[in-house]
């Protein structure tokens, strides 16, 4: 036996328990499949509407494994935050696993950036890059003797026999997507999805993907499974699995995980006659970037039934826009918005404060774009170094002991950011106001107060980062 299980807990992310918009553990979802289709047995702990860590101690007195692989849902953005309170949870677990006597494999962002952190956690390895086909071969030798070595495995961190940290060779990632199974979606209780989500909405949201990576730069993004190239299923594999997910979970509405939905509009067009030969038209949400939706590609949306788009619109100084190497415009941000928005598809940001350099004018600059194009809703966070991205090298130095998020509502500056983290705060507070439509009573204060708030951060960073 095999317990599949990931460590988002629901109960300890405040902001998002606010929200109440949980979604099952897709990337463990689909190991569970592929595992499945190699004849193992497999179970799953799906943390995310548990009470707690009791109840992973109950599932491994349930389900007796012999392998426990603690998979993050690394299309899921909570997971990707790399927040302390996940890596405490997925140690915390490998602890029980291995009270348990199981064997434990663990997959993750974080856990693929400081690997050496897991396995001293009692992890036996630690899979590097995409998940699926590494889990499948350490799976197989284990299963071929309990001694059997792990090095010719490929995409992997281990201790090695004298207690160094040695890593496999990578393991070339997925290109064939259409191969791989559908969700193992029946190992999830959806009825319990169904009545957080009802009660909360008054209708059920799901999740799927539709590709892997993105093949964009911006400076401050960390890709550590996935990395920059990007791999994509047929638009006619999806529309097939809407159709499946229709007839099977019968959800209201579906996200669209991926980093970056479509990429061009021949597909996008594509996928849309897809779900209309199919009759698979569920209402959605998509992730995308200005520079890529056109009219024709709204319209094409529109038609295979998506309700909303979220872009990476960051700012609204095209300087700062610059310096994240975002490689979008402020023209095609308002371009991109009023295309959407004129095929009823609302048109939503993610907004990026503190960067580094960013000044007054830059956060007036985002406020006056906010003001001038009304985006149907903003996501608005604080810049937050991750390894392996060019901003956190620029930062590095400014990083204490603290160097992630406790939640994803922390919004904490771990660099010398320009303003203080109160403030910052209070930005998107005002931010956020002003989408909705608020008056300027929250801008006059923070204007007032703005040279007071200055944390005279360095300006060799700003310079480094940029």
């Amino acid at each position: 036996m095999i317990l599949l299980a990931h460590p988002y807990f629901l109960r300890d992310d405040a902001k998002q328990l606010e929200r109440m918009k949980p979604y099952p553990p897709l990337a463990t979802l689909l190991c569970a499949a592929v595992l499945r289709e190699q004849g193992h047995v497999v179970s799953l702990f799906d943390a995310m509407l548990a009470d707690g860590l009791d109840d992973f101690r109950a599932a491994l007195a349930a389900s007796r494994p012999s392998v426990v692989a603690i998979v993050e849902d690394s299309f899921n953005y909570v997971t990707k935050m790399c927040t302390v309170r996940l890596r405490e949870a997925t140690i915390e677990m490998i602890a029980a696993a291995r009270t348990n006597g199981c064997r434990v494999v663990v997959h993750g962002s974080d856990a693929t950036d400081h690997p050496a952190r897991y396995l001293d956690a009692g992890a036996d390895a630690v899979l590097v890059g995409e998940p699926e086909g590494t889990l499948a071969e350490v799976v197989a030798a284990w299963a071929s003797g309990a001694d059997s070595p792990l090095a010719a495995v490929a995409g992997l961190a281990l201790r090695g026999k004298d207690g160094a940290l040695e890593i496999t060779p990578p393991r070339s990632g997925s290109r064939d997507l259409d191969a791989l199974p559908l969700p193992a979606w029946d190992l999830v209780d959806a009825g319990a999805y169904h009545l957080a989500w009802r009660r909360a909405h008054g209708r059920t949201s799901w999740n799927v993907v539709t590709s892997r990576g993105c093949p964009y730069g911006c400076n401050w993004c960390a890709k550590p499974v996935f990395g920059r190239r990007y791999s994509q299923r047929s638009p006619a594999a999806v529309a097939e699995e809407l159709r499946r997910l229709k007839k099977e979970i019968a959800p209201d509405h579906v996200w669209f995980a991926d980093d970056l939905f479509g990429l061009t509009a021949r597909w996008i067009g594509a996928f849309a006659e897809e779900v209309r030969a199919r009759d698979a038209r569920i209402p959605f949400m998509i992730q995308c970037r200005a520079d890529l939706i056109s009219p024709a590609v709204a319209r094409a949306l529109a038609d295979a039934g998506c309700e909303e788009v979220w872009m990476g619109v960051e700012s609204g100084s095209q300087r700062i826009l610059d310096a994240m190497d975002k490689g979008t415009t402020v023209d095609e941000v308002r371009a991109a918005t009023r295309a959407l928005k004129a095929h009823g598809v609302r048109a939503c940001w993610f907004l990026q404060l503190g960067y580094p350099g960013e000044q007054w004018d830059d956060v007036v600059a985002t406020r006056d774009l906010v003001r001038g194009e009304r985006p149907d809703d903003v996501g608005v966070s604080v810049a937050y170094p991750l390894p392996g991205t060019k901003f956190h090298a620029a930062v590095r130095g400014q990083l204490g002991a603290r160097t992630n998020w406790e939640d994803t509502g922390d919004l904490a500056m771990l660099f010398q950011g320009t303003y203080t983290t109160p403030f910052y705060r209070r930005l998107r507070n005002a931010l956020h106001a002003e989408a909705h439509g608020a008056d300027d009573e929250l801008w006059f204060g923070l204007g007032e107060e703005e040279s007071s708030n200055r944390s005279h951060a360095p300006t060799e960073i700003a310079d480094a980062a940029g």
